[in-house]
């Protein structure tokens, strides 16, 4: 119960956050919000298959790696890759949930979000970062659609 009750507090903090940015016109909610199903699906296809395929290139590279004193891309690319795999993973278990307008399908936009800014800190991205603040500011636009 304590760990429901610190994500709702997580989620309530941030929508503050986002709540005192300008609004997106009405219109331009109510679209977003029919198009989120389908680009989760379309993004969370793209992300496992992109994920797997770096997981799979960085296990080859790991031998250098340790040859490196674990030092490099490869070192911190197989966390990033693996934590993009999950965020991608969010997101197609999200699809059902958007496209019934569910607040649980909404819950699983924000919580792959979240591993998604992870997973950009982890592997030094800052337009990740950047990527994922725009897209926690959507999806807090868009929080209403959902019940």
């Amino acid at each position: 119960m304590a760990q429901i009750n610190s994500a709702d507090q997580l989620i309530k903090q941030m929508e503050e956050w986002f709540s005192k940015l300008p609004p997106l016109p009405s219109n331009w909610r109510d679209v977003i919000a029919n198009i989120t199903p389908w680009l989760a699906l379309v993004f969370g296809i793209i992300g496992v298959l992109g994920s797997l395929a770096a997981i799979g290139v960085l296990t080859f590279l790991a031998p250098f790696v340790v040859l490196g004193d674990g030092m490099g891309v490869a070192s911190g690319g197989v966390i990033g890759a693996v934590l993009a795999l999950v965020a991608s993973v969010l997101l197609l278990m999200a699809f059902p949930g958007t496209r019934d307008r569910k607040m649980s399908g909404w819950r699983l936009l924000f919580w792959s979000e979240v591993v998604s800014i992870i997973s950009s800190a982890v592997a030094f991205s800052a337009g990740g970062v950047v990527g994922a603040l725009i897209g926690f500011y959507i999806i807090f636009q868009i929080k209403s659609h959902y019940k």
